[in-house]
């Protein structure tokens, strides 16, 4: 579960750096995507899950529920810290496919 929230978390900063001309070049994000960010942030949501599980023990809906917000929270601010801000393709700092419904991810 862990390591596929970090897989759909890099591809979707992925996507967004690539649609708004970000970083350096394409293959210097997808190395540090694939190098760093992918199992760093695999380590964080696995430490997330188990202290949920050491948290909440044995209450099935809670754990369940407790466990979606806070992989979803680790997974929001990953995304946040490296999210580029306003570019030439982008100006407002959100890539054009992003659903207007949905807050941008950023502090």
């Amino acid at each position: 579960m862990g390591l596929a929230l970090a897989v759909l978390t890099a591809m979707l900063l992925g996507r967004g750096l690539s649609a708004c001309d970000a970083g350096v070049n394409g293959a210097a994000n997808s190395t540090f995507l694939v190098v760093l960010f992918v199992p760093s942030l695999w380590s964080l949501l696995t430490l997330s899950w188990v202290m949920v599980g050491v948290l909440l023990g044995r209450q099935a809906l809670l754990h369940a529920l407790a466990l979606t917000v806070v992989l979803a929270a680790v997974c929001w601010c990953a995304v946040s810290l490296f999210w580029s801000g306003a570019t030439h393709e982008c100006p407002s700092g959100v890539p054009p496919w992003w659903p207007g419904f949905v807050p941008a991810p950023g502090f």
